[in-house]
Formats: C-alpha cells, sequence, structure tokens
C-alpha cells in the first residue's frame, strides 16, 4: 500500500503540515511528488500538492486521493525545497509558497486534456486511436471511463501524447479566421476572366493570391495587404472562389514581432575583465555571487548576453530578471535577437493564457532562457548554469504580500542547489549589497567608463526657490525651457521624469484649509483629470471633484501638486508645437499600450516623452539627448530609512538615459533642497561618495546594512483592539529577545486608517537575534484564533523594503 502527504490548500496555522492519504491502485505506479490532488478534508474536498510518496503512515484511519490534477509533476523535488526554505524565511505558510510558483492560469478553473503529439494516430494503442480521428487534443475525462490512467501516463512519457490545461476562460483556444482559395493557382487567370467588369475588387483579391503564390492567409492580414473591404471577400466566399477556415494559434505576445539577429560585440578591457571570473565559475561548476558596479551605458548587457551564450553552449539553462514590465520591450528585444526562439518572456503584461503558454514552453524543455520580472525567478528549469538580476537595487523584486520573498535571495539559494554563479548588476548597488562586495561576501566587478568611452552627461542642479524669487511660476525653470526649445530646434528629443503619479496631490481649500480626505483611509485624496475625479489610491474610494468646499463652501478649492497630466497640459501651453508621449498608471494600464508608446517614440513620431519611475531605466534611444527630472526631491519626505537611497538610484538612473549613442547629453534637475548630498552626489554621478555618507547615517541610527529589521504590523476596524494587541506583541518581543536587539514601538503606521482599519506597527533591529524565528512563530499561534475568528490582521515582513 502506498501514502502520499499532501500539503493541503487552507491556509491556517492548523494546516501549515503535511497530511498523509491513501493512494488508489489506479495511482499507485505513477503518483509522485510535485503533482496536484484534490483530497477530502473535513466535509469538503479541497487542492494540495504531493510532497511525498511512501510505504507507510502512522495514523490507523486514513482516507483516499479523491483525484489527480496533473499527469506530470508541476514542481521540481528542486522547487519542493525551495517552497520548504521559503516558508522558514519568510513565514509563511506552506500552500502560499508552493502557489507562488505556479501561473496564475492553474490557478483558475480549468480542463485537463491530453493532445497527441505527431499527426500519426496509428502510434496509438488500438483502443485510443478513434477519439483521435478527427481531433488532436481529447478530454482526460472523456478517455478516464475507457482506459487506465497509467495507461495514458505511460504514453505522455513516451513522448506520444502530452498534456495540457484548458483554462475555462471565456477564450480557450485562440483562435482566428484564415481564407483559402477553392480552386489550384493555375486557374485564378480563367476566373478572373468571368467576373463581372465592375467587380474589380474581387479581382484584386485574386489577383494578390496569384502574385503572392499563396493559397491560404488570415483574413486580417488580407484586408491589411491587399486594401480591400470586407465585402469583396464575402462576395467571393459566397460564389466558393475563395473558402475561410479557423485555425487555432499559440499565444504568443511576440508573434507580430519580427526581432533583429545581433551578433556578440567584441568587449573591451573592462568588460573582458568583467566576464573572465563569471566565465570561470560557469565552467567550474562554482556557486559565486558577482555584483556588476558599471556605470549606465557601460555596456553590462552585452556582458549578460555573453556568458548567458557560455552557459547555453554547455548544455544548461539560465535565468535573467529584469524589473517590472517597463524594462522588458527592450531588454526583450535583445535577448530575443541574439537567442532567438530560446527565450521565453514572463512579465504582468501578458494575460493568464500567455503566461501559461510560456511556463509550458519552460516545463517542456523547449526553451533555455527565461527574461522576466519577480515570479520568473521560479521557473521550473532543472538544469540551470546561470541566474542574472539586472538593476538589482529595484524594489519590485521583492514581494509586498505572503509569501514576502525578495528574488535576490531566492535566485542566491537556488544557485547554490545548482552550484552555479548569481550575477547582480547595477549602476547604483543597494547599500547592503555594495557592502558585503566590500566584505567579500559577494565578488565586486567594476565597469567605470561608458561603451566607446562616452562621456557621462553634464548634470545641472536648479534650485527651484530661486526661480520662484525671480517671478517664475510655472513648472519649468528658465534653463530647462531653453533647452527644450533647443532640441525641438535640433530635431533631438528629450525625456521628462516626473516622480509621481496622478493630475495632482490633492485638493485644499485657499480659504480654511480643509483638505479631502478619504472616508477609509487616513490619506488625502487624488485629484484626477479624466472624469473630474477624486480617488484614494490605498482603496480605490472615488468621487467627484466638488464645486464648493464642503467645510465652509467657499469656491477657492484647488488642486495642489503637480502630476504628468498636468506637466503635459503646461508643456503644450509654453511648447504648442511639441508632440508628447505621456506614460504614466493611466495612460499603460491597457494591454500592450507600454510598447506602443515607446515604439512611437523610437521611431521619432514623438519630441517629449513624459512620465513617472517607469520610464527611469532600461530605455536605450540614440536621440535622447536632454534629461529633465522635474521634482527631484519628492521622496526624500517620505518617513523611510531608504528615501536618500532611492532619490539618489532614482536620478542617477534617469540621467542615464541621455547621450547614451553618438551626441552627447544633457541633464537638469529641479529641486527645492538642492543642498542634499543625494541630489548632489547624483549630479557628480559619485555612487562611492555617496555610499560611504549614507552608510554614516545608517550606522548612526542603526539601520541595515548594519542592522537587520523586522516589521510587525498589526491592523483590525477597531482602533482599541489594534493598540492592545501592539501592547502585548511588543512586551512579547521585549521579554523573548536578547538584550542588544532594540523594539520599536508600538505606534501607528505612517498611513494610520486603509480600508477602515486601524494600523499599528512594532519594528526589531538586531544584529544577530537567534531566537526571532521562534518568537514571531509563536505570536502568530497565540493569535491564530482571533486572527480566524475576529478579523483581526497580523503581518510580519522580515526584511521590509518600506515602512509605510
Amino acid at each position: 500500500m502506498k501514502y502520499a502527504s499532501v500539503i493541503v490548500d487552507v491556509s491556517s496555522m492548523q494546516t501549515d503540515r503535511a497530511f498523509d492519504y491513501k493512494v488508489p491502485e489506479d495511482l499507485q505506479e505513477f503518483l509522485s511528488p510535485g503533482m496536484r490532488v484534490i483530497v477530502p478534508f473535513g466535509p469538503r474536498k479541497v487542492q494540495g500538492f504531493v510532497t511525498e510518496v511512501k510505504n507507510h503512515s502512522e495514523f490507523d484511519k486514513v482516507k483516499p486521493i479523491i483525484e489527480l490534477l496533473d499527469l506530470t509533476p508541476c514542481l521540481t523535488p528542486e522547487l519542493l525545497k525551495v517552497g520548504q526554505w521559503l516558508t522558514s524565511k519568510t513565514l509563511c505558510f506552506k500552500i502560499s509558497a508552493f502557489q507562488v510558483m505556479l501561473p496564475a492560469a492553474m490557478k483558475a478553473k480549468y480542463e485537463k486534456a491530453v493532445r497527441l503529439t505527431s499527426d500519426d494516430t496509428t502510434v496509438l494503442p488500438g483502443e485510443l486511436q478513434p477519439y483521435f480521428h478527427k481531433t488532436n487534443q481529447v478530454n482526460v475525462k472523456d478517455l478516464e471511463e475507457q482506459i487506465p490512467l497509467a495507461e495514458i501516463q505511460k504514453l505522455i512519457k513516451k513522448g506520444q501524447l502530452e498534456f495540457v490545461y484548458q483554462v475555462k476562460q471565456k477564450t480557450n483556444k485562440k483562435t482566428i479566421k484564415h481564407i483559402a482559395l477553392n480552386l489550384s493557382q493555375t486557374d485564378i487567370d480563367q476566373v478572373i476572366q468571368t467576373l463581372p467588369p465592375h467587380a474589380k475588387k474581387q479581382a484584386e483579391v485574386l489577383t494578390f493570391f496569384k502574385n503572392r503564390s499563396i493559397t491560404d492567409i488570415p483574413l486580417q492580414q488580407l484586408l491589411t495587404e491587399a486594401n480591400i473591404s470586407d465585402a469583396s471577400v464575402k462576395s467571393l466566399l459566397s460564389k466558393k472562389i475563395l473558402k475561410e477556415e479557423i485555425k487555432e494559434t499559440y499565444r504568443d505576445p511576440y508573434q507580430d514581432r519580427s526581432f533583429k539577429k545581433t551578433t556578440p560585440l567584441l568587449l573591451n578591457e573592462e568588460q573582458q575583465k568583467a566576464i573572465d571570473p563569471i566565465l570561470t565559475s560557469v565552467v567550474n561548476k562554482q556557486h559565486e555571487v558577482f555584483l556588476m558596479y558599471g556605470v549606465t551605458g557601460s555596456g553590462k548587457t552585452e556582458v549578460y548576453l555573453q556568458s548567458i551564450e557560455a552557459v547555453l553552449q554547455n548544455g544548461k539553462e539560465a535565468i535573467v530578471l529584469v524589473p517590472e514590465i517597463s524594462l522588458t520591450p527592450q531588454m526583450v528585444n535583445r535577448f530575443k535577437g541574439r537567442f532567438g526562439s530560446k527565450v521565453a518572456v514572463l512579465h504582468s503584461g501578458l494575460s493568464k493564457g500567455e503566461k501559461y503558454d510560456e511556463w509550458r514552453k519552460i516545463q517542456r524543455k523547449e526553451v533555455q532562457l527565461v527574461v522576466g520580472a519577480r515570479s520568473a525567478i521560479f521557473a521550473p528549469f532543472e538544469n540551470l548554469g546561470m541566474i542574472i538580476i539586472d538593476e538589482e537595487h529595484e524594489s519590485s523584486y521583492k514581494q509586498e504580500e505572503n509569501p514576502r520573498y525578495h528574488a535576490r535571495d531566492v535566485a542566491i539559494y537556488r544557485a547554490q542547489l545548482h552550484n552555479c554563479p548569481v550575477v547582480l548588476g547595477s549602476a547604483t548597488p543597494t547599500l547592503e549589497s555594495f557592502a558585503r562586495a566590500h566584505k567579500g561576501v559577494y565578488k565586486l566587478l567594476t565597469l567605470r567608463e561608458r561603451v566607446n568611452n562616452r562621456s557621462m552627461p553634464s548634470v545641472e542642479i536648479i534650485d527651484m526657490r530661486e526661480e520662484l524669487r525671480n517671478g517664475n511660476r510655472t513648472m519649468f525653470s528658465t534653463s530647462l525651457l531653453e533647452k527644450l526649445t533647443n532640441r525641438l530646434e535640433k530635431g533631438e528629443q528629450t525625456v521628462l521624469f516626473l516622480n509621481k503619479r496622478g493630475y495632482s496631490s490633492f485638493v485644499m481649500c485657499r480659504d480654511c484649509g480643509f483638505v479631502i480626505q478619504c472616508p477609509h483611509c487616513d490619506i488625502s485624496l487624488t485629484y484626477h483629470r479624466y472624469g473630474q475625479q477624486l480617488k484614494c489610491h490605498y482603496c480605490g474610494h472615488e468621487e467627484r471633484m466638488p464645486k464648493v468646499c464642503p467645510e465652509c463652501d467657499s469656491e477657492h478649492i484647488r488642486f495642489f501638486g503637480t502630476g504628468t497630466q498636468k506637466v503635459e497640459e503646461e508643456l503644450v501651453k509654453v511648447l504648442p508645437q511639441a508632440r508628447v508621449v505621456r506614460m504614466d498608471v493611466d495612460t499603460t494600464s491597457r494591454k500592450g499600450s507600454h510598447e506602443k508608446l515607446l515604439s512611437k517614440f523610437e521611431k521619432k513620431e514623438a519630441d517629449i516623452l513624459l512620465g513617472t519611475q517607469m520610464i527611469a531605466k532600461g530605455l536605450d534611444f540614440p536621440d535622447v539627448t536632454l534629461v529633465g527630472v522635474l521634482t527631484a526631491d519628492t521622496m526624500l519626505n517620505l518617513p523611510d530609512f531608504r528615501a536618500s537611497e532611492k532619490t539618489f538610484q532614482l536620478l542617477t538612473q534617469v540621467s542615464g538615459r541621455a547621450g547614451r549613442h553618438e551626441l552627447p547629453g544633457e541633464v537638469v534637475i529641479q529641486t527645492y533642497t538642492p543642498e542634499h548630498y543625494s541630489i548632489q552626489l547624483a549630479g557628480q554621478y559619485d555612487y562611492d561618495e555617496f555610499f560611504k555618507q549614507e552608510m554614516l547615517h545608517r550606522k548612526h541610527h542603526a539601520y541595515p546594512p548594519y542592522y537587520f529589521i523586522s516589521l510587525i504590523t498589526i491592523s483590525h476596524p477597531e482602533i482599541t483592539k489594534v493598540v492592545s494587541v501592539a501592547e502585548k506583541i511588543s512586551q512579547n518581543l521585549r521579554r523573548n529577545l536578547g538584550k542588544e536587539t532594540k523594539i520599536l514601538g508600538p505606534v501607528a503606521s505612517p498611513i494610520p486608517r486603509i480600508k477602515d482599519r486601524y494600523r499599528y506597527q512594532c519594528m526589531v533591529k538586531y544584529k544577530r537575534e537567534n531566537n526571532l524565528h521562534d518568537t514571531l512563530r509563536k505570536i502568530i499561534e497565540h493569535f491564530q484564533q482571533e486572527m480566524t475568528s475576529n478579523d483581526l490582521t497580523i503581518t510580519i515582513d522580515l526584511s521590509p523594503n518600506t515602512m509605510m
């Protein structure tokens, strides 16, 4: 008799362990760890992951597994190990750790099917052949009644059938209409002559087929390329000269794009010095962590590409992480151009179906390289030869909900299991990484020069207080306006960066000072010009912009602060001839809009690219010679110990977008705090000096990298409840943790109320604290009952990225 240990899909402390189930006779042969099953759990049926298959169970009464969800494991043995590690590292439930590794489509409702891998049905056993006569894909349910699962499993192992999920969404398979000739190429001229004289367009359609010597073509393509209307095609269909076919297609997000094949470039001396140790550790199968610290435009990507080439030639696989979606269009071009169809791409701009299809390519070993955002770190590769994290300082590598993992930690853990190198690349590494490189924990590789010795753009820092004193009330300094006009005359391009989103920050009455707040959160509402709406960026509450102040009925109610929409309007006023492309949350929310806007700018159909964080990094346009930063200091005022570091990183990254090719670049930084060291040093591109100064501050205030930090946030609809639980937790921490450990709080969170829930937090700062994990686990166990029944939430982040 065989038994399976199953982690069930019920997120609570009591179920955070494996339960034993009996393996039914027909599944005994091929049930293996990493497969998902449906099991009885109390009165209900739940999904679960098999973590182990064994020959005995310590329990007498064991229920049987009801159904198998996978015919091939969806988690490899290594990913099961990663899941266990994530659980202890981030204090999450095992089930959350396993689920975060799967594409969303596998969590939706779906049907299981098997597909024939070739057109030849004769390779199948006799009793199976009739099922595949009319179609190459059959539902597993239809087969199960007639043929034992074990038989199907054997055919999958032999590669004659493959297992697929059909997501039960509105569109299951993607199909397109094709128009085909219903006659041979030689008969075309004859048919044209029989057409009546007024049917010119129909004749054009047939001539199109003849000139291209094709027999079928997608309908949309035919209409655009032959420049004809639907009517002509319909007439030919009714005369049976043409016929219509429906074809299924693979959901490929890049099918309409052809990528220009590129070849490796000659590396300069610095790049060669950087790549040598990486290649050595690839060849020797050594696990090393390299920090590649190279100024913007120093050719880090070329080093990545050539080291990946070495990995792939070695028969191994590689993962490249890039920050969220903004980086992907140009990055994808470079990787697809170099490695073609060996690349799978995973990022949030893809639909569920596209993500699932890309994930399946990886699982079936059809690709050797994955380029993607944070979650791509869980790609189900079994033979990893290298992991690269580009722009390693990016905050999007940290997941802000359970499991709260950092992709860098997962990368290093997986690379240890595979004995392969990790390369972290950045022009502005995080202080933690740079400090580790100084200590020799990571190996430092430095690129100080731009490729072809191009100079870094010159930076001018403008004090906006002076501009105000001189009577300039616009959001553009005199210097920036002059330079913008100059670029327009020369036909060069500009990138304008605004450190913010929305049309304006808040709405305030000038008579009584009343600010319109969200009724459910303690935060002011943001004004969105589109539809004259006020929105809360935390809970989604919306209301209309009032005509008069709700408090004193004054008409002097105005919005304050600047957003991208407002900047765009001002730009049009001062430079009516400029063509502006705006990129922010509102203009890029639709699928594919990101790429459309960027390619418009690339084709020089616009002079100015205006945007928020998403344009700060990774973009490379030859004609951009000016970068303007409109509000350099908004982040400095946030209650966050990393504010200076994030400001420095952002300014350096944005500045790096200028003068990357033949034309020299200039940068204008507008600020109200020009004396701040992070702004001054970003203007000088002096990361080393910034590192020294910022490390002094961190040491003085006991922050990372000198101390580790954990943040515990408590929330509940009643404030008294929150305060009393927070008090109990901080007392418990003080009792159980060492004397060297600092416990701050409890205090109200920087945003004290979100979605009608009050929030308090405690912070733990420590250098070495062996008791921390145990203590926190016990706290969660202690409050488990209240968390299930009393609407209490306690979240623990063991390395928070933000204190908000």
